[in-house]
């Protein structure tokens, strides 16, 4: 049914202001409060800004697609270029409203973008209205629904709901189907519907307006604060005499004189902080546990600054709380080193590694309180622990634990070789106990629902939720699925892999990083204390997700596997498939799933039905499940091939398909360019599946100007890739014809993206460029069925890439700049031999004395070395100098911009006009060679430049003297 289709080119497959996009989607890191995140944990999520702008490009056609669709392979006249660019300049405004996250929810912002998106759709349609399948296909009154086949924490999908698709998502974890359910599914069947709950459970009178009209999903949301208030209030009923306050005496005011007005009170505690504990190995200390403690600060807040200060009595010891600056000693705690190195605090003996992991394994590791954060009249307080406080905690018993064994590998799961290998060790006995009565609430609180339905007039129809109901069953189990996930939040605040930040005086959650890493001292936190962790907190940040996004729009959320689904048939295609090695999701999300079949195991029996997550299936190339690397890389190149081949064969033939991936910069030589095993493995795999790419699109989602050393492993750019299908008639062609078509056709998209095309349409910033380069690039590459090598073989996808990243690397500029460019290739800054800096000059046609003329190099006593920016005269004056290469003029800019800003560096610039062009692309090719090279400071003075060049360039336009052509203008 896709064959014959015509198909628009769409605006993502020709420019985006990726600027805007790729700063809102770096600031919506720092944004909590109402974030879809809120809801439940989850690896690797897009920004709502990114997912947004993608859909939106992927929809809504080019201003020049039907120009082109008659004219295909024809140069346009520039009337129409320039009619284009006005055209996009407008679509480009409204991605730069749409991606804001304060217009998240803004009706009449979204509905400009809608109002595109189907503009274009029935352009679409009127354009296939002779098609054979056009009534199923193309009818204009139904746009076709977005399917993520690895939907994971739901972005692209709700996304899709609010630019006014019908969302489908599918994954093959359940606790990602369970997040897609919770936000793009449970939402609109209930939208519009007033609670039932009872106000009086609440306990919030008169901090909560009521409207008289519950639209969307303020309804759900307000019954998902009363039921939770009602959990809240039932839990503290049952185990709240496991978090007793603790009094202030005259004993505590003896040490802390401060705290004399307190005297009687009884403060809520809000957290208490352990030390793990282990058998001292020194002989005279053997049957002593002493505290393995990372640092004895609590505290390092001006004002309120405290540390924990042992005192050794014999074989024993106590813990005090002193209040100031604290000790040097007291950084490290009983720490010696980086890793599992610590020192025995009444000996000093050290204790390594072995000996800790040796004692852990054989259940002898304790935890020792060290001390207590209240909350007084005063702020938090720190103090000293006491029996009662300690005995407490230590009594609880629970009669349920998560029993599943912890898999995957130590490089994710730290805490395994500590003996910590089932999940239920991961938690205290008190935490243990206060997670299973809210666990055993959510089944009550269902029970409760389903009465105060009935009682509300809401049908009992008999149908459960999972089945499609909408009635009072289907609606206790909807409100059971969030409090579930209250529940399971909060086990990475109720954990023995908590810890406590003193730098912010509050607690830092389980999963800091994308693993269950070890903790050594960690913090216990109250959950009815009303801070960090506090139940009915996190059912109200719930509330606010909802209240903040949900869809009126259908969505619908499965269990399946992405390489033989069929759900993507005639849908639109926008994914973010899992990276390669980096995230072990199935491991990692086994510690939510234990908790949360607990609850839901009769809610979603389907989705439930097997004792720990699927782990065999999941698309990632982990060498302890594929017998070795060889046996991860083939796994993943085969599973992933199927699971682009649905698409390619699934997807709407109206639209591309565009699939997220996130690229390291480790795997990276100056030899080959950027490369990784992961990225060349999935290009690999969409190729082989049958996709042609038309685009590629860089995402950053770190701060501007941040530029991560070479040596990092981290996850850099999203790279989104927009695909469509190759057509069964594509050639194959040889290597020397596959280099040709590269020198035509990627010189001309290298100048497109460092100049950038329109007033509204910035150059790609060097920091983008190798990524952004490989869209053209693989274009050309993947359009072919094979490009044949001179043995007959087919190159491969990272002989393809070396060959088009090594078009960064040529140049055409000035004897002079030409010296200085190989020069710096081989020596950087630092100086070499004169000798060989003659050789390299007489190459490039110059000499070393005429280099030194024109001030750009250093050359005495035999060595020879280039000039820093720095260096360079400030009474410079380009009018006068006699001999002024590209490398100088560059060089004069990157000083200037550094020291006098834009302004200055504007008129330097319109005093080289001339030089300009070829100044901007020694920029980005200085850039390209210091990344490779790892001299991240260096390069972040290129990558500067030319994200501030716009800027710099209005700034030479204003110079006095005669009116200069733009700079960004064509030939």
């Amino acid at each position: 049914m896709n064959q014959q289709i015509k198909a628009p080119k769409k605006l993502i497959e020709v420019a985006l202001p990726l600027d805007a996009i790729n700063a809102e989607s770096a600031r919506e890191k720092s944004i909590r409060h109402g974030h879809p995140s809120t809801l439940h944990l989850w690896w690797a999520r897009r920004p709502l800004a990114t997912a947004r702008a993608v859909i939106f490009g992927q929809m809504v056609n080019d201003p020049s697609w039907r120009w082109e669709m008659e004219h295909a392979g024809e140069v346009p006249p520039n009337h129409l270029k320039a009619s284009w660019a006005k055209s996009r300049n407008r679509l480009f405004a409204i991605i730069r409203d749409l991606v804001l996250w304060a217009n998240t929810t803004n009706e009449e912002v979204l509905e400009r973008a809608r109002v595109e998106i189907r503009k274009s759709w029935r352009e679409t349609c009127d354009l296939n209205r002779d098609h054979p399948h056009a009534a199923d296909l193309f009818d204009p009154d139904r746009i076709p629904g977005l399917h993520d086949p690895f939907a994971g924490g739901g972005a692209i999908p709700l996304e899709a709901q609010r630019l006014g698709l019908q969302a489908f998502a599918s994954d093959l974890n359940p606790v990602a189907v369970l997040i897609n359910k919770a936000m793009i599914e449970i939402p609109p069947k209930f939208a519009g519907r007033p609670p039932i709950g009872p106000i009086d459970n609440r306990g919030l009178a008169g901090k909560f307006d009521f409207p008289d009209q519950w639209a969307g999903a303020a309804g759900l949301a307000e019954d998902i604060r009363r039921y939770g208030a009602w959990m809240r209030d039932e839990a503290q009923q049952r185990v709240g005499y496991l978090y007793p306050p603790i009094e202030i005496t005259l004993g505590i005011v003896a040490k802390r004189p401060d705290l004399k007005p307190l005297v009687g009170e009884k403060l809520t505690i809000i957290a208490s902080l352990w030390a793990r504990t282990v058998k001292s190995p020194s002989p005279a200390y053997r049957d002593v546990f002493v505290p393995l403690a990372t640092s004895f600060i609590l505290s390092k807040n001006e004002g309120s600054s405290s540390y924990v200060q042992p005192h050794v009595t014999g074989n024993s010891y106590t813990f005090d709380i002193e209040v100031g600056h604290p000790p040097e000693s007291a950084e490290n705690g009983t720490k010696l080193s980086r890793g599992a190195n610590f020192r025995c605090l009444l000996s000093g003996t050290p204790i390594e590694p072995t000996y800790i992991k040796s004692e852990a394994v054989a259940g002898r590791m304790g935890a020792r309180l060290m001390a207590v954060v209240a909350e007084s009249r005063q702020g938090r307080v720190y103090l000293p622990p006491t029996e009662a406080i300690e005995s407490a905690a230590n009594q609880a018993q629970p009669d349920w634990k998560p029993e599943l064994k912890i898999s995957g590998s130590t490089q994710y799961i730290g805490v395994k070789p500590y003996g910590l290998d089932n999940f239920s060790q991961l938690f205290n006995n008190r935490q243990l106990v206060t997670l299973g009565t809210f666990s055993s609430l959510v089944e009550e609180a269902r029970a409760r629902v389903f009465q105060d339905a009935l009682a509300a007039g809401l049908p009992d129809d008999g149908e459960p939720l999972a089945t499609g109901g909408t009635g009072a069953s289907a609606y206790a189990d909807a409100i059971s699925v969030y409090l579930a996930f209250a529940v399971s939040k909060e086990t990475v605040f109720l954990s023995s892999l908590a810890r406590w930040r003193s730098g912010e005086n509050k607690s830092a959650p389980a999963f800091g990083r994308q693993a269950i890493a070890m903790v050594w001292d960690y913090a216990d936190l109250n959950p009815f204390a009303g801070a960090g962790g506090d139940f009915f907190g996190i059912i109200q940040s719930f509330a606010k997700v909802l209240e903040n996004g949900a869809s009126l729009l259908p969505g619908e959320a499965e269990q399946l596997d992405a390489t033989t689904q069929s759900l993507s048939a005639f849908k639109v295609i926008s994914t973010d498939p899992p990276y390669y090695d980096n995230v072990p999701y199935a491991d990692l999300s086994d510690y939510f799933y234990v908790w949360l079949r607990r609850s839901l195991k009769e809610v979603y029996p389907d989705l439930f039905a097997t004792l720990a997550v699927p782990k065999t299936d999941e698309l990632v190339a982990f060498a302890y499940r594929h017998d070795g690397k060889s046996g991860a890389e083939a796994f993943f190149l085969d599973g992933m091939t199927r699971a682009m081949r649905q698409l390619a064969t699934h997807a709407h033939g109206a639209f591309p398909v565009t699939i997220y991936y996130a690229f390291k910069q480790a795997d990276s030589d100056a030899s080959s360019g950027t490369a990784s095993t992961g990225w060349e493995t999935f290009l690999d795999a969409v190729v082989k599946a049958g996709f042609a790419l038309t685009g590629t699109w860089p995402m950053r989602t770190e701060g501007a100007g941040r530029l991560r050393a070479m040596s990092s492993n981290a996850l850099a750019s999203s790279i989104v890739l927009v695909c469509r299908p190759r057509g069964d008639g594509a050639a194959t062609i040889s290597r020397r014809s596959f280099i040709r078509e590269l020198n035509q056709v990627l010189p001309e998209a290298l100048d497109e993206m460092t100049r950038g095309s329109g007033e509204d349409r910035s150059p790609v910033a060097p920091v983008d460029l190798s990524q952004a380069i490989i869209g053209p690039g693989m274009a050309v590459f993947s359009k072919y069925t094979a490009v044949l090598e001179a043995d007959g073989s087919a190159m491969t996808v990272q002989t393809a890439l070396r060959l088009i990243n090594r078009f960064l690397a040529e140049d055409d500029f000035d004897a002079d700049t030409q010296f200085c460019l190989h020069w710096f290739e081989q020596h950087g800054w630092e100086g070499g031999k004169f000798g060989d800096a003659d050789t390299l000059a007489r190459a490039k046609g110059t000499a070393v004395d005429g280099v030194k003329q024109a001030g750009v190099v250093y050359s005495a006593g035999g060595i020879v070395r280039l000039l820093k920016w720095a260096e360079y005269p400030s009474n410079w004056n380009p009018e006068t100098d006699t001999r002024l290469p590209v490398w100088e003029a560059l060089h004069q800019l990157v000083r200037v911009v550094r020291t006098e800003g834009e302004a200055g560096a504007g008129a330097v610039l319109a005093a080289v006009a001339t030089k300009a062009e070829a100044t901007r692309q020694l920029a980005y090719r200085l850039y390209t060679l210091c990344e490779r090279a790892g001299w991240a400071e260096d390069a972040r003075a290129y990558n500067e430049l030319i994200t501030s060049w716009s800027a710099i360039e209005s700034a030479a336009a204003k110079v006095a003297g005669p009116k200069q052509a733009s700079l960004f203008d064509q030939a």
